[in-house]
């Protein structure tokens, strides 16, 4: 079984974001990423496109079972269909999640805490990753 946790932030909500995923196995990380997404977006749209890297890195690795961790309850619920998604920003990417799905033999989705320590290893790559995008912005005012 291959197991994911992904995480999505935008500072500022709506504000710069970026996401970040690992693909695991056994408790060994079998790959990791992370990336800016924009200068203006909000966390529940950080929180999709998350899931959605963590999908995508996932089929660099399996195309078998799998389970998700996530922690946001919102995009859980609404992925187990508890929850209706009612945003329009919101639906093409949920869209996008549900044609992602069926690139595997079966996916899990699973609510997860912050405190779990793979969703931790995310959470630190997120914020490098915006800390970083920061540094850049900082670094490209200077320059001019």
């Amino acid at each position: 079984m291959i197991y994911t946790n992904s995480d999505g932030r935008a500072r500022g909500n709506p504000g710069p974001g970026a996401v970040a995923a690992i693909v695991r196995k056994d408790g060994e990380i079998l790959t990791k990423s992370s990336k800016f997404i924009g200068e203006s977006t909000t966390n529940n749209i950080a929180e999709y496109e998350g899931l959605i890297h963590a999908l995508e890195l996932a089929l660099t690795v399996t195309k078998g079972e799998i389970t998700c961790f996530l922690d946001s309850e919102l995009v859980v619920k609404q992925l187990l269909g508890e929850y209706k998604v009612r945003n329009h920003n919101i639906l093409p990417l949920f869209l996008k999640v549900q044609k992602l799905q069926e690139n595997f033999k079966s996916i899990k989705y699973k609510h997860i805490s912050r405190e779990d320590n793979f969703q931790k290893i995310v959470d630190e790559l997120l914020n490098i990753e915006l800390d970083n995008q920061g540094y850049k912005k900082r670094f490209a005012k200077r320059k001019q």
